[in-house]
């Protein structure tokens, strides 16, 4: 079996713009570097996050059994296409799509929307932020719909919520980039 690793490269990487999405015609791709989201839809037009997903991450249909099924790009991402043909994935890899997919339901579990957005913004934190002076720094540029998209809600309700959290001093705003402020405000009551 192939790790991630040592998987044969049978294209060049290829660079995606903000909002665009990756070729599904390569069932397989492997994330060089930004930030992409694996998404579905309902029939009334709903979107889903499935997963969100960073550098040496690997995405695609291949490791999916939802209809329709797309990857879009949430900053600039540089990705391979992956042939599925010769890939298999490593324990490794399969751990970690599926400890993702379990944080993002329990995250989602939570039966208020103030709780769900201050879970999803720690996880965020963790695995995309960076330390600054202020706190830690999620250094993606959601729009409060993508936010909303995530957790199963509206954006006029992140929209609200971020606002109080603003207010509360437990965030910082800027630029559509979010600052955590330090760990010890984190016990926010809900």
């Amino acid at each position: 079996m192939l790790s991630s690793s040592s998987l044969p490269i049978p294209t060049q990487s290829r660079s995606f713009g903000l909002r665009s999405h990756l070729d599904s015609r390569f069932k397989l791709w492997r994330i060089e570097t930004g930030v992409a989201r694996s998404l579905t839809w309902l029939e009334d037009g709903t979107i889903v996050t499935l997963g969100i997903w960073g550098a040496g991450d690997i995405v695609g249909q291949a490791l999916s059994s939802i209809e329709p099924y797309q990857v879009e790009c949430l900053t600039k991402v540089e990705a391979t296409p992956l042939s599925s043909d010769f890939w298999q994935p490593d324990v490794s890899l399969l751990l970690s799509h599926l400890q993702q997919m379990e944080q993002l339901a329990v995250i989602r579990s939570h039966r208020k929307v103030d709780a769900m957005l201050v879970e999803l913004l720690n996880w965020l934190a963790k695995r995309f932020g960076r330390e600054v002076a202020e706190g830690n720094l999620i250094d993606l540029k959601l729009t409060h719909q993508d936010i909303a998209d995530t957790l199963g809600t509206t954006r006029v309700t992140i929209t609200r919520l971020l606002g109080q959290f603003e207010e509360q001093g437990l965030i910082e705003r800027s630029l559509r980039r979010i600052v955590l402020r330090e760990a010890e405000l984190w016990h926010y009551e809900i």
